[in-house]
């Protein structure tokens, strides 16, 4: 009777066993699973925990791609995101300029009255407080229509218009703003694209100043001296 006991003690105690690493297993593969969902809700990516500096390599290919000088291709970075040609104020955010008056605009094409937001949305209406306040409207505006808010917002060291996404060569406009979030190479690459589907490229490799600075800068850009500081600009990078 005693080994019977014995006996059946220890088939119970594997049976507990087998259950717990059963339910471990399941445990383990949920979290795989939520972890694939909020990577795939991400497009896909994991955010950079540095900065993905362009390199001269980087601006060699892409110059080379497009017929230019890298220097032409660098005036317009120190113009657009100033002498530290940076992309990016953090690892994954990317230098933005959040312009109220253009979501305002995408947001009426919707059908959204932003008046009703003042209150739940005061970040979206406040100062901006640098680039962590023009990212915290940004994010604040995305929260109201996302999609308003992106092609509301001018994004990465070229500061290209989220209205412009379809001339990026993208397939939609949230693989327009994960790719200006990953890397500077993936911004220079939008850049490439946008100058061939719109032919400011040839502009810009004539260094055809004011004809580049009227269709990347719109119809004021003399008043605003665009054509003249993009031409000091590529002397200095020269």
């Amino acid at each position: 009777m005693k080994h019977t006991f014995i006996l059946l003690l220890a088939v119970a105690v594997s049976t507990l066993t087998i259950i717990d690493a059963h339910a471990a297993k399941v445990k383990t593969a949920q979290a795989a699973v939520a972890d694939s969902v909020v990577s795939e809700a991400d497009g896909g990516d994991i955010k950079p925990d540095k900065i993905v500096r362009l390199t001269e390599d980087d601006f060699r290919e892409v110059a080379e791609e497009l017929g230019v000088e890298i220097a032409a291709i660098r005036a317009v970075v120190e113009i657009e995101a100033g002498k530290t040609h940076q992309g990016f104020s953090a690892p994954g955010i990317p230098i933005v300029n959040f312009d109220y008056s253009m979501f305002s605009r995408f947001a009426r094409k919707r059908g959204i009255n932003l008046a009703a937001y003042r209150k739940s949305h005061p970040a979206v209406f406040g100062s901006r407080g640098g680039q962590a306040g023009e990212y915290r409207q940004l994010q604040s505006a995305k929260t109201i229509n996302r999609v308003a808010a992106i092609e509301g917002t001018f994004w990465g060291m070229f500061q290209i218009g989220g209205f412009n996404w379809k001339k990026c060569g993208v397939d939609s406009i949230e693989e327009f703003e994960r790719l200006m979030s990953r890397s500077e190479r993936d911004q220079l690459e939008l850049f490439a694209k946008f100058m061939i589907s719109t032919g400011l490229v040839e502009h810009l490799r004539n260094k055809n100043w004011a004809a580049f600075a009227r269709g990347y800068n719109g119809p004021s850009y003399a008043s605003r001296g665009y054509h003249t500081r993009l031409a000091n600009a590529y002397s200095r990078n020269k």
